[in-house]
């Protein structure tokens, strides 16, 4: 209303009738009922996935913690269906439903905490760490993660009813349009962010679930069914599972297309790339791009290869009739993966994963034992790593290599300011020392005799 007239009608109107772009571009006081109504509707259909998740494969959750929130939820959904019902939220509706405020922020701040916890663990770099803990904690994960999603439907129908309430009462009070605003504001950021921890945290849950039918992996189903020696009933569980969790995993994350080869592979013809694309998959961020695969020889086991002692060790390879075995490198826009072959297609086991601002200096070099293959040396902030190939490997994919990693060599000023202080300040100790070392050792004058 202005000036005792209406000049515009707010009013409910069914969800799918409105386009999320549309809704976005003209919201405001009059539409915070539908874009509250909107995120109401997003998070109620994820919560359908958690119903026949946890109804066909958990069965040992807190039924006590569980009935204490599903009853907050149905009030919540009973009385949004009465408000779209009558097109508007009555004191008396109202009423029924202010009372549990603080129940609400309970249930939501403490399900955000939980996950916020699994968050924390599962972003460590330590993978076996990592993984580990998504084993150990699986079933709290499983509903730690989807009473999040409940107690956030709650709490975001329990604000739509507020704007309900609030909005009308603004007709006679501006404070109170202004507080459509706040509560719009302060529920579409807890929502969102609420959402993208879920987001993070089933991720890695179906992650780790995909990898349960590699051969030498321990599975999540594992510590579900505490059949550890029963590693088929383990897989059939983990595969159950990975079909009930993946219409929210899909929802929550679009899924990516399967991963192509790049155009600079560093491997034998008759290598299959397949397999490793499929588990790699698993491993890339949203956006990154596969740049160069490589499988070079790894030459002394778990360790990497320093480049200082390049020399020496070709000739030990050289000495030997067969190769230990293969590693694994792929380079992305954003990092440098490495990992043992046959521990990356049975357990999808990384060794390492080097971001790509870490690179210091690149070098495409020939050995120099009787076999001349192609070498690459790569002097990261922490380590120096040699990579040596098989002669039948296209020299110009392992150039590839050298090239897509030589393009981030570079030295922060602040690792070369440590290095220029260095020797100044050894030689100063230096001298500090020996000054210090020659006032100690002067002899003491006699006393003066008397």
């Amino acid at each position: 209303m202005f000036g005792g007239r209406f000049f515009a009608q707010a009013r409910l109107i069914p969800v799918r009738t409105v386009s999320a772009a549309k809704t976005a571009a003209s919201i405001g006081p009059a539409l915070a009922m539908i874009a509250l109504q909107m995120q109401l509707s997003e998070v109620t259909g994820l919560v359908r996935t958690n119903v026949e998740l946890t109804g066909q494969v958990l069965t040992s959750i807190s039924n006590e913690q569980r009935a204490e929130l599903t009853g907050l939820v149905a009030t919540i959904d009973r009385a949004i269906d009465q408000a779209r019902e009558i097109e508007s939220v009555p004191a008396s509706l109202w009423e029924s439903v202010a009372g549990t405020e603080a129940s609400l922020r309970k249930q939501l701040d403490l399900f955000r905490r939980n996950v916020g916890g699994h968050v924390g663990k599962i972003d460590r770099n330590d993978a076996r760490r990592r993984r580990e803990y998504l084993q150990t904690n699986a079933e709290a994960i499983f509903f730690d993660s989807f009473a999040l999603l409940d107690s956030l439907k709650a709490w975001t129908g329990y604000k739509a009813l507020q704007v309900g309430k609030a909005r009308d009462a603004a007709r006679d009070d501006a404070g109170e349009a202004r507080l459509v605003d706040v509560i719009v504001r302060d529920t579409r950021t807890e929502f969102d962010s609420a959402l993208a921890d879920t987001k993070r945290l089933v991720d890695s849950l179906t992650r780790e679930l995909r990898m349960a039918e590699l051969p030498g992996r321990d599975t999540l189903a594992q510590s579900l069914t505490g059949k550890r020696k029963d590693a088929k009933a383990a897989r059939q569980t983990s595969a159950r599972l990975l079909e009930a969790i993946q219409p929210l995993a899909d929802v929550l994350h679009p899924p990516a297309p399967p991963l192509k080869a790049p155009g600079a592979v560093c491997a034998p013809e008759s290598l299959d790339l397949k397999p490793y694309l499929r588990i790699l998959r698993w491993f890339l961020d949203d956006e990154e791009t596969l740049r160069v695969l490589g499988f070079p020889d790894q030459l002394d086991g778990p360790g990497s290869i320093s480049a200082i002692l390049g020399g020496a060790m070709e000739m030990l390879v050289a000495s030997k009739d067969k190769v230990e075995a293969k590693t694994l490198v792929a380079v992305t826009d954003r990092r440098i993966i490495t990992a043992k072959t046959s521990a990356f297609l049975e357990q999808a086991e990384i060794r390492q994963d080097i971001p790509i601002d870490r690179v210091r200096y690149v070098r495409a070099a020939t050995t120099q034992d009787k076999s001349a293959r192609l070498a690459i040396d790569l002097i990261t902030r922490d380590e120096n790593i040699r990579w040596i190939f098989h002669t039948d490997i296209d020299t110009t994919h392992v150039d590839a290599l050298a090239a897509a990693l030589a393009e981030s060599m570079t030295i922060p000023d602040v690792e070369r300011d440590a290095l220029q202080r260095r020797p100044f300040a050894s030689i100063e100790a230096g001298t500090k020392g020996e000054s210090t070392g020659t006032r100690t050792a002067q002899p003491t004058e006699p006393a003066a005799a008397t």
